[in-house]
């Protein structure tokens, strides 16, 4: 490898202030994760309405009028779509950034974006209600895609040192996104019955945004490099991204992981796993299981219904009907701050501990909140307020870490060829825990009444006490460092394992030649080492 001796310290660092990287970041969010967060939100806000529209439309068509179940039942379907949009957005989102790149996929996501918003512009007009459960599949397949690849794509842009905080940016824009929906959503705004459809169709504006900017801002470097095998390509985004020259010392990091994808791939251009494949990996098997376990968590643990409760807990905390909605954009404004502060803290503290950290707050929360229903129930004094408290306490807790961390970890713990899947994987099962959530939730609610939250209690528990044994820390560290603390985490497994099946792997020879390089320069200055190891 070449050494670094004679290269000038200039070369060494980024020269810029990182103002491209941080417009990539923007440009890429505001069409990327904040449109989830967005449309999550805006849904609430006319659910009424629409009910009335697909009552009327069904009288109109066959003039009689559906009952309370069935209007409830078709709202669920619209509710759903967007679920299931958004898992056929995971698959998809895979092979859409081995092929066509990681920015150029968020561009051509626009395209669900754009339809959908016709489809619900026009549905009036067209008298049809169909048109929305179409619209907000195409939306859920847009969130979908960009949940993935989104957060791919800043892992792969971002330098080592910040690579959490950016990553990280995609959970701050899906919060602004929740509260800048409810905000969207008030009455005052576009929440009435007149402006309903646009304020479903208002998503288009930010698709339009990044449809605009986007394209002005370099491609993941890692991409280029190692997908396309263009170094040339790389070298000129990557400056771009630090503001000046490529750091040498970087780039070699990104040759070290070229050498060893192209070493896998007998010396081609690396082409990229499928998700049977990398179940199969017994060398990825302990990462996939970790991703895996915390993508479930995530949708399991009982955020979503914090917000089914927020407005009746309000209610009994005495807040009039009329200005509930103006306290309930108080969660999203928790959310918001809490991903904020996690942004700025998780350089520091790292992804474990926050990850860790935030199931077990939630999990202290949640026994909490199921006292204070009891008691509540029985007409306590102050219990209604205790209740707010735990509703403020549980979403911040949800924003401080597993929010943001859990979809860091696919584009940390495994490589170039091995990531597209497993956010396929990942992304896939996020969305299938979130639809199975939607179609529980009431049965649960009503099954366990004041004691509904016992079941999110257990999942965060087992989802903190888990991710304790099996997930190392992952900030500031190369991808071989990563390797290596799996490794260790599992060196009992692994020792149980007959050498007969282990055999020679050439993956696990370069992880090891990783491990002694470091993807350090080869120069034996002790100071050069030591701003390497930093």
């Amino acid at each position: 490898m070449k050494s670094t001796d004679n290269v000038p310290e200039e070369t060494r660092k980024p020269s810029g202030n990182g103002l491209t990287l941080g417009l990539t970041v923007l440009c890429a969010a505001i069409g990327g994760t904040f449109q989830y967060g967005y449309n999550i939100s805006i849904i609430n806000a006319p659910t009424s309405y629409i009910q009335k529209f697909i009552n009327d439309t069904y009288m109109e068509r066959w003039g009689t009028g559906l009952d309370i179940t069935e209007v409830t039942l078709m709202w669920t379907l619209i509710v759903s779509a967007f679920s299931l949009g958004g898992l056929f957005g995971a698959l998809l989102a895979g092979p859409m950034s081995v092929r066509f790149g990681r920015k150029k996929s968020l561009l051509l996501n626009n395209s669900f974006m754009f339809a959908a918003a016709v489809l619900v512009l026009t549905c009036r007009v067209a008298k049809s209600f169909e048109m929305i459960i179409i619209a907000r599949f195409l939306v859920g397949m847009n969130s979908g895609v960009s949940m993935n690849v989104q957060p791919m794509y800043f892992g792969e842009s971002a330098p080592k040192h910040l690579r959490g905080a950016v990553a990280f940016s995609s959970a701050v824009f899906t919060a602004f996104g929740i509260f800048l929906g409810q905000v969207v959503g008030l009455t005052e705004l576009l929440g009435s019955e007149r402006l309903w459809p646009y304020l479903l169709a208002s998503n288009a504006l930010p698709a339009l945004v990044q449809l605009l900017t986007l394209p002005w801002f370099p491609e993941s470097p890692r991409y280029l490099l190692i997908d396309r095998g263009d170094r040339e390509a790389c070298l000129q985004a990557l400056g771009r991204l630090r503001g000046g020259e490529a750091p040498v010392l970087e780039m070699e990091e990104l040759l070290q992981e070229q050498q060893m994808s192209a070493a896998i791939n007998s010396g081609a251009t690396s082409s990229a796993k499928t998700p049977w494949s990398l179940f199969k990996d017994r060398n990825l098997r302990s990462q996939l299981k970790t991703v895996m376990a915390a993508s479930s968590a995530m949708m399991l643990c009982g955020n979503d219904s914090i917000y089914f409760y927020a407005s009746y807990i309000f209610q009994e905390a005495g807040i009039p009907p009329e200005k509930i909605q103006y306290v309930t954009i108080g969660t999203g404004a928790s959310e918001l701050t809490a991903s904020i502060l996690s942004n700025l803290l998780i350089e520091r503290v790292g992804r474990r501990y926050l990850l860790i950290g935030g199931y077990s707050l939630m999990s202290c929360w949640s026994i909490v909140f199921t006292v204070a229903l009891s008691l509540q129930s029985r007409k306590v004094t102050g219990m209604a307020y205790l209740s707010m408290v735990c509703v403020f306490s549980y979403i911040l807790s949800f924003g401080l870490g597993p929010a943001g961390v859990t979809g860091i970890l696919p584009a940390e713990v495994f490589d170039q060829t091995a990531r597209p899947a497993a956010y396929m994987i990942a992304g896939s099962l996020m969305w299938i825990s979130l639809l199975l959530m939607g179609m529980l939730l009431p049965f649960i609610v009503n099954g366990l009444g004041n004691f509904c939250f016992l079941p999110f209690l257990c999942v965060c528990l087992v989802s903190a006490v888990f991710l304790g044994f099996t997930l190392p820390e992952t900030k500031g560290k190369t991808l071989a460092q990563i390797t290596a603390a799996f490794d260790k985490k599992n060196q009992g497994k692994m020792n149980e394992v007959p050498e007969v099946m282990t055999g020679h792997d050439p993956l696990n020879d370069l992880y090891q030649l990783g491990k002694i390089c470091s993807f350090t320069p080869s120069t034996h200055d002790p100071d050069l080492d030591h701003k390497a190891a930093e």
